[in-house]
């Protein structure tokens, strides 16, 4: 029933639970509370499930900020990754979280759209809650602003995604230069001589361009032109792939082989060549690049260029505990990358 006009309608918020409050339901002191909280100290299962359940029961929750400041111990980590709608970056942020969660930390996260200006606004917003580490993802043009605050920052800083150069504490990556070659290295030796290569924002994606730039290399290293169709103002997506792909083979159409930036693009190419009526890969051969359509493969298994995702997150949360732990880390760690022969590129 709504309210007539002239009601008094009452916000009033319930009295937030303090720790005093729990500590006088649980019976037990306010410092055994507070350890509890913390996961401290030799204190009892029993004592321990006792003040959980009033805190439950209260609706207490403790200032984590405050007391990780206080303690100097602060189990926020903080991770600055492109875009969490991307499979890619997604699951090396579950390969963070499965090392660091059980170990009680817990990660908050900004997405920088690959935008400077924006990641630069993100590391200062995390350095600011001083976190006990911080991720951010290599192969991004990275603002002056950014670098002057990594440089000045109080924690580990790990990149991700990038091995191939860094200049923070530790990077765990694929070689995005290897994969190039891999791709080069796959197409010559199935006699493929006209190549091509389908992208977007490559301005901004650091990664890409030198994955890009060391297959046009490598083709050119055998003689081979690579023909290049990028686009910096659509995104990374299906649709992008698929309507590049069209342009492509409206200008080229003796292409043997396409290498696309990665697997989304991949698959919007190939549904424009099959509704083209163009065999693939009679005509023309299909690569991707992160493996991300291999799990959901029906009756197409796209050739990519498959990346330990999940393990680079894995390793760079290891090398921030290690850190933190005072043990020595090494100052990279290359994932393995394997080039997966599907049935979109030609068989030996």
């Amino acid at each position: 029933m709504r309210p007539m006009m002239g009601d008094a309608v009452s916000h009033k918020r319930e009295k937030t639970a303090t720790l005093r409050d729990v500590a006088a339901k649980a019976g037990v002191s306010r410092m055994t509370v507070s350890k509890v909280m913390r996961g401290v100290g030799n204190i009892s299962d029993e004592t321990r499930q006792k003040v959980r359940q009033a805190a439950d029961e209260l609706g207490y929750l403790p200032n984590s900020l405050a007391g990780s400041l206080s303690s100097r111990k602060n189990l926020m980590v903080g991770v600055i990754i492109p875009s969490i709608s991307d499979i890619v970056f997604s699951e090396v942020l579950s390969g963070v979280n499965a090392v660091l969660r059980p170990r009680g930390f817990h990660t908050f996260i900004g997405e920088s759209h690959f935008d400077p200006a924006v990641e630069a606004d993100l590391i200062r917003a995390m350095l600011s809650f001083q976190p006990a580490g911080l991720f951010v993802n290599g192969g991004m043009a990275r603002s002056t602003d950014a670098q002057r605050l990594l440089e000045k920052r109080n924690c580990p800083a790990i990149q991700l995604w990038d091995c191939d150069e860094t200049d923070l504490d530790f990077s765990a990556g694929p070689s995005h230069a290897e994969a190039g070659r891999l791709v080069a290295e796959h197409l010559l030796s199935r006699g493929l001589r006209r190549i091509a290569y389908i992208g977007a924002e490559l301005n901004k994606d650091i990664c890409a361009r030198r994955r890009y730039l060391s297959l046009r290399s490598s083709l050119a290293a055998s003689g081979v032109d690579l023909i290049s169709l990028v686009c910096e103002a659509k995104p990374r997506q299906a649709e992008t792939g698929r309507s590049l792909a069209q342009q492509l083979m409206r200008l080229h159409p003796d292409i043997q082989a396409i290498h696309f930036l990665n697997d989304a693009m991949a698959l919007g190419g190939l549904s424009h060549l099959h509704e083209a009526g163009i065999a693939v890969p009679d005509q023309v051969s299909v690569i991707g690049f992160n493996g991300t359509s291999l799990p959901n493969t029906v009756r197409t298994k796209l050739t990519t260029v498959d990346v330990a995702r999940a393990a680079i997150g894995e390793i760079a949360a290891e090398a921030l505990l290690n850190m933190l732990a005072n043990a020595h880390v090494n100052g990279s760690w290359r994932a393995a990358i394997r080039l997966v022969q599907g049935n979109t590129t030609r068989k030996l």
